[in-house]
């Protein structure tokens, strides 16, 4: 039973109004997207414009050029090792492979290198470098530096190299990892959609107790009072 017709009123009004926007938002009526594809897409491309780490890291690593290193680990299958053979070839780098065991020697610098080289372009989204470069597919060139470079990880701290690890970690997280999980994004500052960037933050503070208080004046209008 309704004890308050106004307030239940206006509750049901706000809420039928909520779910009318929440219809609209699920609609692709944001260039082909729904909004929150859409503000996905937006903040993902804001985040890339902002994590571009790359240039830092190829100053980092100035120091290990000319550092020799013999390496062995396992790849995870023999076809991984044979891409992973070329790519490391493709440093430079001496490689000698048994099905998917590997045993590399050479300059750790050019290694780094390499690897920064392709994460640059990946994260520039010219996959068809690494295409080119290796003759596969660019995503899983740019996963084989980083599977290679956690493997590596491990035989650099076995021969108590820490340097060289703490080096090749940074290359991993800030290179690798950034450029290939921003791959085909692309990247906007945030001072080119402050605006929209503000209307999102807004609305969803406004949408949010748009919601609440349609719940508050439908359960005032049953006669139900919240009280401290």
């Amino acid at each position: 039973m309704i004890a308050r017709k106004k307030e239940f009123g206006i509750g049901a009004g706000m809420l039928a109004a909520f779910f009318v926007v929440l219809f609209i938002m699920f609609t692709p009526v944001f260039s082909g997207q729904n909004a929150l594809d859409y503000l996905d897409s937006l903040y993902n491309s804001i985040s890339k414009g902002s994590a571009y780490y790359i240039p830092k890291v190829q100053s980092e690593i100035e120091p290990f050029n000319g550092r020799q290193i013999d390496l062995a680990f396992d790849a995870m299958d023999s076809q991984q090792a044979e891409q992973l053979t070329t790519q490391l070839m493709t440093a430079g780098t001496l490689v000698n492979q048994n099905d998917k065991a590997l045993k590399i020697s050479g300059d750790f610098g050019g290694i780094l290198k390499a690897l920064l080289a392709d994460a640059d372009a990946m994260y520039q989204n010219d996959g068809e470098a690494l295409v080119k470069r290796y003759g596969f597919d660019a995503r899983a060139a740019t996963y084989n530096w980083w599977y290679a470079a956690n493997q590596m990880d491990k035989a650099l701290k076995a021969q108590k190299m820490f340097k060289e690890a703490k080096v090749l970690e940074l290359a991993k997280t800030k290179a690798v990892e950034t450029a290939y999980n921003y791959y085909g994004v692309q990247a906007e500052k945030i001072s080119g959609r402050i605006g929209v960037v503000i209307f999102s933050l807004v609305f969803y503070v406004v949408y949010t107790l748009w919601y609440g208080f349609a719940i508050l004046f439908l359960f005032e209008g049953w006669g139900m009072n919240l009280e401290h």
